[in-house]
Parts: C-alpha cells; structure tokens; sequence
C-alpha cells in the first residue's frame, strides 16, 4: 500500500505516543470530501533555482563516520540502541535540520553504498515524487536490490524508473487489469470478508479472542485473485497455502531492512550481513507462478500485444498481487483496525451512523456511490493513510545537482546523490498538519480538510494527483483507497463497537479481537 502497486514491507513500529483525538473535541463539520483525486493544482515544487527563494543557503549537515564503522553503527542504532524513529529524531536534535547525511540500512555487505541525504519534513519529502529530478531505477528497497532469481529472472515494474521503455508498457498492464476487473471488486470483498468476520465471530465464541493477523492474510489473499483473476486459490492447489508462501518469499527480499523481534546477534548473522540464497524458496515461488500462470491468461494475452512475453507479464502480475497489494492490505488494514479502535464509542457509533444510513438510503446495497456519500468513513481512511502509510520509506537519486528546501532553509545536493525520505515525519509535519502526532477522524472533512490532502502521500505521490504512465505513483492509488473504505464499512454495517489488543509485529500492528458488539440499529 510506494502503494497499492510499489508497495515495500516495512517494519512498522508502534507509536504509544500518538494519540487519537476524539470527535467531540473538534467541531463536527460533515461536509463531502469530493473525490480520491481532486482537480485543484498541486503543490509547488520543492526544488527551487538559485535566486527564488529568500531562505538561507546552508551546507548539508551530518556525516557518514568511518568506511564501514560509520554504517555498523548507524544500522544498530536504527534497529537496537535507539530504534528507528528515536534514530531519525536525535539526528534532527542533533544537527538542528530536517535534512543531514546519515547511512541507511543495511550497510555493509548487502548494501555497497549506503550514504543518503534524509528528508524528514513535508516540504523537502516532495523532491522524491519529482522523476524529472530523481531517478528510481532499482532503488524500490532503497540502498539494495534484491536478486532477480526471486522474480523469475526479471527486473519488476517497481524496479524500473519511467525513462526505460517497459515501464510505460507494464504500468499500462497494471491499468488494463485495474480497469477490466473494476466491477468484481465490490462483490468479492464482501464475499470474502463476510467470510472473515464468521471465523472471528466463531473464535471468540470458542477462545475468547481472535488474532485479526491470520484471518485477514487469507481473506485478503482470496479477495484478490477472485476480484483480479476470477480464481479461487483455496479450490487450487494451493489451497490455503499462498499467504504463508508469500511471507517467505518477501522475507527473502526484505529481511535486510525488516525487524523481526530476534535477538540482535541473530538478526545480524542471519538476514542483515548477506543475502539469503534464492533457492530456499524456489519450490514456494514456482507454486505461486503455476497459480498465476493459469489464472492470469487474459492479461497474458494483452501483454503480448504489448510486446511483452506471458512469462515477463506473469512475474509482474504476481508481484504486484502478492508483494505490492497483498503487502499493503497485510501491513494497512490491522493498522486502521488499531486506529479507530483507539478511537472509542463515539467514533465507532459515528461510523455506524454514517455507513447505515447510507446504505439504507441505496436500498442495502454498496456501490462505489454510496461510499462516496460517506465523508467521516472518507477521512477516517486518509488519516489512517497519513498518520501510518504502508510504505515508511522512499528514495530517489539526483538526476542533476539540486537546491532542495525545508521550511527553515535550502539544501545543495550533488547530481548522483541518493536522496531518503521517512515519509511518517513528512506526514506528521507539524507545519503541515496540527496535531499531526494524533489521530484526527475529521481532519480531511471540509474545505480545510480537502486542502491538506496534498500532504498525504503515501501512493508515492499527493493524494490530489494521478498516476500516469510517466511517473512513479502507485497504479492502483484509487482502487487501495476504495478496498480500505470497503473494510471500513464492511466492519460498522455489522457491527456497533469493538475491542482490541495491540501488539507489536515486524509487519503493522498485531491486533487480537477480543470483543464485537453486532448492530442493534
């Protein structure tokens, strides 16, 4: 979820200083949030030209320590002595600037050059977006590529940077599956989490609690290729096997940069010094290939007409469902459970509210009208989208030297540079957004509301802009925000309230349910 197509697994560490603000504590103004996508023109550019700016012009501050001590050190604070928002906060005390130069995980030896400029506000993140200022070819897991022997041998869309030629040609295959199974999508989420919330409904009545983890892995997994490929992986033979194959195979790719709650002395031998082998989940890659072989034909055969081999389109098709969106939902929607979980009785019969009343006024049924007729349902998704985006991380190499601003002064960087941007700091700008560290329900409701959705960018690009063929925003931006809106209401239309418990896991929050209140309205 950069997105629903570009979306990196990330360690996802738990706030428990963010709080949530409760909706009686701001005014209650329901007013429509118009569209996903909004036709007010962008933000300025955050690069700027010598003379348009009246900032200071400062000297980078920070440095990169020692040729390999330098990045050992930084990779154990990142993950054990400070941890990875402690670590990003004592260098912005520190040097008194949210842009300095640090190392990036993992270093040394996985990484072969780990040097990066952070960017950790909102007005300085944006650069990031900008493909005419920032090249993206194989930076999608940052200062390392995984090999391509865990994608069939083939550099994958979110690897390649809009100047190469496929990308245009397999971004347009993303769009033409998006848009011909666009009609499936309702109908297979409901299908599929009605079937979510019987096994959670039957395993508090046998345990008491039930781990959301597990039964939203399958859930959304079948969602998905019934909704894209109009097949059911449990009647394959797969079965029920393609989440856990899944979690193998990405831990293969993105171990380096995960936390998996190991001892230190483990992490470091086993997946941070040097890169696991492919062939310890080649048997699980081929079972999920054979599933998507068989069942994406009809993108196959659009491919071809591209120019593109079935086999190439196949690798991509199973990256963009299983890493990409499937990632996205594993990691966004037990995050959104947390949030409004945090946010009470009141926010929860809010929602109720709001969601039955709509789908009475459509005769029971959803559609993608009706829930556009729901505005608190609307900005819920989006501050869940801005306060904890999927995807932390992105970086981008300078295609030429840049002047680069925050809001306090302007940056040189050098052409060939890589440049990093921790997008939780950017989105909680508190320049940007007030009360950025708390969970607002209604902060997106409104003229005001609307306007700040330039700032949330977690589809590797503002929420007021589009995905084309040219950049690297997420192709599938607008469907991610429809399923996210589509668990939300999947949840109040059945239930009055709920109670959780949250822990931590190396992937989004761990949630237990421990208590569903079904309608009594």
């Amino acid at each position: 979820m950069a997105s629903l197509l570009s979306l990196p697994f990330t360690s996802v560490h738990l706030q428990p200083s963010t709080t949530v603000t409760s909706l009686s504590q701001r005014p209650a103004i329901f007013r429509l949030i118009r569209a996903s996508v909004s036709d007010k023109p962008p933000a300025p550019a955050s690069v700027s030209n010598p003379g348009e700016t009246k900032l200071p012009l400062k000297e980078i501050p920070g440095d990169y320590g020692l040729p390999f001590v330098g990045p050992i050190k930084d990779r154990l604070d990142y993950f054990y002595n400070q941890g990875r928002d402690e670590f990003f906060k004592s260098k912005i005390q520190k040097y008194q600037s949210t842009v300095f130069r640090t190392n990036m995980p993992p270093g040394p030896f996985i990484s072969s050059n780990p040097k990066v400029v952070a960017l950790l506000d909102g007005k300085s993140f944006p650069v990031l977006f900008d493909v005419s200022k920032v090249e993206k070819k194989d930076l999608f897991t940052g200062t390392y590529m995984p090999s391509t022997e865990l994608t069939g041998g083939h550099r994958i869309l979110s690897y390649l940077d809009p100047s190469e030629p496929k990308h245009a040609k397999l971004k347009q295959l993303v769009f033409f599956l998006l848009k011909t199974r666009a009609n499936k999508v309702i109908p297979e989420f409901e299908a599929c989490y009605a079937k979510l919330y019987e096994i959670v409904e039957e395993e508090l009545s046998q345990k008491g609690k039930s781990s959301f983890q597990a039964v939203n892995d399958q859930a959304g997994f079948n969602f998905l290729c019934r909704a894209f490929f109009d097949s059911n992986p449990v009647d394959s033979k797969l079965g029920d096997d393609g989440p856990s194959l899944i979690s193998k195979w990405v831990l293969l790719q993105l171990g380096p940069v995960l936390s998996l709650g190991l001892p230190g002395f483990i992490e470091e031998l086993t997946i941070r010094t040097f890169p696991l082998p492919p062939f310890l989940v080649k048997k699980d890659y081929q079972r999920l290939y054979d599933f998507f072989y068989k069942s994406s034909g009809f993108v196959q055969d659009e491919a071809e007409k591209m120019g593109i081999s079935r086999e190439e389109a196949c690798h991509n098709m199973l990256f963009a469902t299983c890493f990409n969106t499937f990632g996205g939902m594993k990691i966004f929607f037990p995050n959104m459970l947390k949030w409004i979980g945090r946010g009470g009785i009141k926010l929860h019969t809010e929602l109720a509210k709001e969601i039955r009343s709509v789908l009475k006024s459509h005769g029971g049924k959803l559609t993608m009208a009706a829930v556009e007729q729901m505005p608190l349902t609307k900005s819920v998704v989006y501050e869940g989208l801005r306060i904890e985006p999927p995807v932390a991380s992105q970086y981008g190499r300078a295609k030429k030297d840049l002047l680069i601003e925050s809001h306090d002064a302007v940056y040189q960087v050098k052409e060939g540079e890589m440049l990093y941007g921790y997008q939780p700091f950017a989105t909680k700008d508190p320049k940007i957004f007030e009360d950025g560290e708390e969970f607002v329900p209604d902060r997106f409701i409104g003229d005001d509301g609307e306007r700040l959705l330039k700032h949330v960018v977690w589809s590797n690009g503002p929420e007021t802009e589009n995905p084309t063929l040219e950049n690297k925003q997420c192709a599938g931006k607008d469907f991610v925000v429809l399923v996210s809106r589509l668990f939300v209401v999947e949840l109040f239309r059945r239930y009055d309230s709920f109670e959780i418990e949250v822990g931590k896991s190396p992937l989004g929050a761990a949630v237990t349910v421990t208590s569903l209140k079904r309608a009594t309205f």
